[in-house]
C-alpha cells in the first residue's frame, strides 16, 4: 500500500495589468530565513479551514497587495511532492487574476510589489521548478493544467502535466474588507 498524501492546501495568484502585458509579483526580499528569499512569486499562501479555494486566494491576494480580486480564471493545479521546507508535500491551485479594485500596497510583509512585464517573468530569480509551469500561467489562452512536481533537497527532480479545457474567467465573490 502507498503512503498516505496529506498536502498543505495552498493557492498562487498572477494578477495581471489590464492589457495583461505585466503581472504583479511579489520580490520576497524583507524576512531573513524565508526559503524563499531573493526569488519573485505569484501571490497566495495556505487555505484556511473553512475556506474554499477561490475565498482563500482572494483573501491572500488582498492581504499581500491590497487588492480585490474581481475576475479571475483557474490556470491549473500542481502537486508538489517534497516541496515544503520540512519535505512536507503542497497541492497548490494556481490562479490568474485579470481584474482587481483597490489600492496597491508598496509592499507585504513578505516583500515589495512588482509589476513585471510578462516577457521579463523568466528571467527573474524563482523556485527552479517554477520554469515548467510559469509559461502556461502567463500565457492567458493557454488551457487548465495539472501537473505533478516533486521536489528533493529544494530542487525539482521531475515534471508531468495533463491538460484540460479552456480556462474560463469567471466573476470573484464578495469579499470583506475589514
Amino acid at each position: 500500500m502507498s503512503e498516505s498524501f496529506r498536502p498543505v492546501i495552498g493557492t498562487l495568484g498572477y494578477v495581471f495589468s489590464p492589457s495583461q502585458k505585466e503581472v504583479l509579483l511579489i520580490h520576497r526580499n524583507s524576512r531573513q530565513g524565508d526559503p524563499h528569499l531573493g526569488k519573485y512569486n505569484g501571490l497566495g499562501g495556505k487555505v484556511e479551514r473553512n475556506e474554499d479555494i477561490v475565498v482563500g486566494m482572494c483573501r491572500e491576494i488582498f492581504e499581500e497587495s491590497g487588492l480585490i480580486c474581481k475576475k479571475m480564471s483557474l490556470a491549473g493545479t500542481i502537486s508538489w511532492p517534497g516541496f515544503g521546507t520540512g519535505g512536507e508535500d503542497w497541492f497548490g491551485f494556481i490562479f490568474r487574476i485579470f481584474e482587481v479594485d483597490g489600492t496597491l500596497i508598496k509592499a507585504s510583509k513578505e516583500g515589495s510589489l512588482e509589476w513585471v512585464p510578462v516577457e521579463k517573468v523568466l528571467s527573474l530569480p524563482h523556485w527552479e521548478g517554477d520554469r515548467f509551469f510559469l509559461p502556461k500561467v502567463l500565457d492567458p489562452q493557454s488551457p487548465t493544467f495539472h501537473g505533478v512536481l516533486p521536489y528533493q533537497n529544494g530542487r525539482p527532480v521531475s515534471w508531468h502535466c495533463s491538460h484540460g479545457g479552456p480556462s474560463l474567467p469567471f466573476e470573484a465573490p464578495g469579499q470583506k474588507t475589514d
